[in-house]
């Protein structure tokens, strides 16, 4: 269904993701905002790697809406507030995307709207 490209005359990818994924025409596309770390709740964890549960939960909640499931994502785009939260995150997103894996940046930022916040996800789903 995707076409994963990963070009062998680049360098690979440094973790699990796609340099790039071909949707094929006649899919939907899906568009999530970035999600954070808060449960309906209100509760925030202070564990980024709980806060990337939350965020990755909330992101399949709003794919259910569409009848879509994390399977169907091909672009995220993640952001943590400092290097040491990297791998949490990861280890949280490889747990949940296997090979081959949707393209993917990861950036450190300087903040979110709260202090509190560690992790924020925004994707792309198409099915």
């Amino acid at each position: 269904m995707f076409r994963f490209l990963t070009p062998k005359t680049i360098k690979p990818p440094f973790a699990r993701y796609s340099h790039g994924v071909e949707v094929p025409a006649g899919k939907r596309l899906v568009l999530c905002s970035g999600q954070l770390g808060i449960g309906p709740d209100d509760a925030i964890p202070e564990d980024a790697g709980a806060q990337a549960e939350l965020c990755f939960g909330n992101i399949a909640a709003i794919l259910g809406e569409a009848g879509l499931t994390l399977k169907d994502i091909v672009r995220i785009n993640a952001f943590v507030t400092d290097r040491v939260y990297l791998r949490p995150y990861m280890d949280v997103r490889d747990r949940l995307f296997s090979d081959p894996a949707p393209a993917s940046t990861l950036m450190i930022v300087s903040g979110f709207a709260r202090p509190e916040f560690k992790v924020e996800i925004e994707v792309i789903a198409a099915g």
